[in-house]
């Protein structure tokens, strides 16, 4: 990810704690739950770490196409479950798009070399199609998370300490936003 080593520390913070709660969340879960909440660990942690200021910590040459080939498998992974629950959908967009950045960002993709020079066709301001496309399914995933959020935490008041971490629906409804203003985040700085 480009820019400011503060805000990608920051980024790389909070999807590395969004992360560890889907993992967390993985211990009370089973069957899909567990599958889904896997499948959230994974773009947690694969964002944390795609987020690390690389003027701070260089990433190795070899380190985006390990990126690349790991969210492929979880794009087919994600395709593959998308069957039985829509909501791995979301899950083969995200990965898919971490696709996208690991091959950008990597050392002769179109972020090594001034830009998204070569990418596929340009809309009008600039921006490739498939990365404004993109931001605006995240853009509009991060609103309908946000909204969907507001009356779960009204109705669950709270929840019992008895129900642990990984009951509450309020925080992996959160988890998921966070993951998604991330997500929109890291597109913006392609």
């Amino acid at each position: 990810m480009h820019g400011p080593a503060v805000s990608g520390w920051l980024l790389m913070a909070l999807c590395a704690t969004a992360g560890a709660y889907c993992l967390l969340r993985t211990r009370g879960e089973t069957g899909q739950g567990r599958r889904t909440a896997r499948a959230e660990a994974l773009m947690g942690f694969g964002m944390a770490a795609m987020a690390v200021p690389a003027a701070v910590v260089p990433p190795p040459a070899w380190g985006w196409a390990v990126y690349a080939a790991l969210f492929g498998a979880a794009c087919l992974r994600a395709l593959w479950f998308a069957r039985r629950d829509a909501h791995h959908l979301h899950h083969l967009v995200g990965s898919a798009a971490m696709v996208y950045m690991a091959l950008t960002m990597a050392p002769g993709g179109g972020a090594a070399h001034g830009g998204h020079a070569g990418h596929g066709a340009v809309a009008a301001g600039g921006v490739p199609l498939l990365t404004g496309l993109l931001l605006a399914y995240f853009a509009v995933y991060v609103l309908r998370s946000g909204a969907r959020l507001i009356p779960v935490a009204a109705a669950a008041g709270g929840g019992s300490a008895a129900d642990g971490w990984g009951a509450r629906p309020e925080l992996a409804l959160a988890c998921r936003l966070t993951m998604g203003m991330a997500m929109f985040a890291m597109l913006l700085s392609l």
